[in-house]
């Protein structure tokens, strides 16, 4: 089963040339439904490539298909895999090929999930074409990554850290050199060890209460090599924070700037041989958005204008 990428993206919108957010969600919801009242000429946008939009409901909630409409020009050709027999396509006047891309609004912040179906399926950027061309709003919009935002700040005042996940190249492993804790002495003996890698490491610690001499001790060794960890691959840590009045709390900080993605593993048929690609997409991709709601929602709360 394929594996596919799932990507995040604010819409913004452009006036006097400056790309700001939204302090309101857009009525997507809305403007789905009038995409399915309308003619498909309406919903059509020619600009580098033919686009055109349509809907697919599922679980009683509408989704967008984006598609993008080969070319007359594209080579296209069916092989019969038993057989071997090759048949060319020819495309008519009423009908068109399309590659076709999943794309779910999701209900804070003005954030889609995207799914591409394969390269050539239309990218955030043709979604950004199509929602500027199909003349359904006032606004110029802008599509661009949600990004998570390094909060290296926030392990000065975490009481500890149940969980840290850390990715280091080969390249950062030198900046390592001379810190005595125990994250930074376990990365180095592994690239001392096996020589140009990359380390993946996660450190958990049992949310009891008895260990919370090891969480803080797990806390300290990663504020040591917080100047490393920023420059990694990837690092991101669970921490835990006192409140005097109550319980723990725990927040899951990410601690390196990258744009909010999550690979899927996506059906194509049922038992039965039913295609049920588009749905299983819409299923992976609302999947990731639970999965990382957390991180999107602060990303695009505090990520900036």
């Amino acid at each position: 089963m394929k594996e596919r990428t799932v990507g995040f993206y604010e819409i913004v919108s452009v006036r006097d040339g400056q790309a700001k957010r939204m302090s309101e969600p857009m009525d997507w919801d809305g403007m789905l439904s009038d995409l399915a009242r309308v003619d498909v000429s309406e919903r059509t946008v020619d600009a580098d490539a033919r686009l055109v939009g349509t809907l697919v409901t599922h679980d009683m909630q509408d989704h967008l298909l984006l598609h993008r409409v080969k070319g007359a020009g594209e080579w296209l050709s069916v092989l019969n895999y038993r057989t071997g027999d090759l048949r060319e396509l020819e495309e008519s006047a009423q009908e068109g090929y399309l590659d076709t891309s999943v794309i779910c609004f999701l209900p804070f912040g003005n954030v889609v999930g995207i799914m591409q179906g394969g390269i050539s399926a239309p990218s955030h950027k043709a979604l950004e074409t199509w929602l500027n061309g199909i003349g359904m709003f006032r606004d110029t919009f802008e599509l661009r990554p949600v990004v998570t935002h390094a909060e290296v700040e926030k392990l000065k005042s975490a009481a500890g850290a149940s969980r840290v996940e850390v990715k280091v190249m080969a390249n950062n492993m030198s900046a390592l050199s001379g810190r005595t804790g125990g994250l930074a002495r376990t990365l180095r003996v592994a690239g001392e060890a096996y020589g140009e890698i990359s380390v993946t490491m996660i450190i958990s610690v049992p949310r009891k209460k008895e260990l919370a001499k090891h969480r803080e001790h797990l806390l300290a060794d990663l504020a040591e090599i917080s100047d490393v960890v920023t420059g990694a691959e990837r690092a991101r840590a669970r921490l835990v924070f006192s409140d005097p009045g109550g319980p723990e709390q725990t927040q899951l900080v990410e601690l390196v700037e990258h744009s909010i993605t999550a690979k899927k593993r996506v059906p194509a048929t049922d038992a039965e041989g039913r295609s049920i690609r588009i749905v299983s997409a819409v299923d992976a991709i609302l999947g990731a958005a639970a999965e990382h709601e957390e991180t999107l929602q602060r990303a695009v709360r505090t990520g900036g204008p």
